[in-house]
């Protein structure tokens, strides 16, 4: 990951418990700006990454036009820019592809990519359609995203229950009907 300061935010977390009246010396918190440093190393891998390189070379289809090819229940984390409070979900993603078709390995790849940064899901959606749809030359793309916000869940409005549902669909999957079918399909599982 490039850019990250683990100095900065060891320094930045020990201020944060100074500030809301902890001694960050004491034995229980002795070793908190390291573990959050630690973990914001992981939440934020994704910042400077490239999500077309982890679609790796797609596969010529080679005279076949395939059908859709759908994944579901992809889990994902990510944190919300606004709070810094993580999220969690899954993503359901759906393509129709072109001239290509890519290893199924590889879009929870894109997925992680693009969630280990400071996000907001409304942005997230967009942005895996859009790798998608570019990187694969898909003919169609539907990215459903069903998440927990702790800013919603933990903090405010507490509504412990609440998850957020986005949807981006492009191509031949921005039809109604054709996107009608394929979110009977996230929901209900394979007729």
């Amino acid at each position: 990951m490039t850019g990250f300061d683990r100095s900065r935010i060891e320094a930045a977390v020990a201020e944060i418990l100074a500030a809301i009246g902890e001694d960050p010396s004491r034995p229980g918190l002795a070793t908190t700006p390291s573990r959050v440093a630690d973990a914001y190393e992981e939440f934020f891998a994704g910042v400077g990454k490239d999500p077309f390189d982890e679609l790796g070379e797609p596969v010529p289809l080679e005279g076949h036009e395939a059908e859709t090819v759908l994944l579901r229940d992809i889990r994902f984390r990510s944190v919300c820019e606004h709070h810094l409070l993580p999220f969690l979900g899954v993503a359901h993603v759906a393509y129709l592809p072109g001239e290509r078709v890519v290893g199924l390995g590889r879009i929870p790849r894109v997925i992680e990519t693009l969630s280990a940064r400071p996000q907001m899901q409304e942005r997230l959606t967009e942005e895996i359609a859009d790798t998608l749809e570019s990187g694969l030359g898909a003919r169609g793309v539907l990215v459903v995203l069903d998440a927990a916000h702790s800013c919603v869940t933990t903090r405010g409005a507490r509504q412990t229950d609440s998850t957020t549902v986005t949807m981006a669909s492009r191509g031949a999957f921005a039809d109604p009907v054709a996107r009608a079918e394929l979110v009977t399909l996230i929901g209900r599982g394979i007729a």
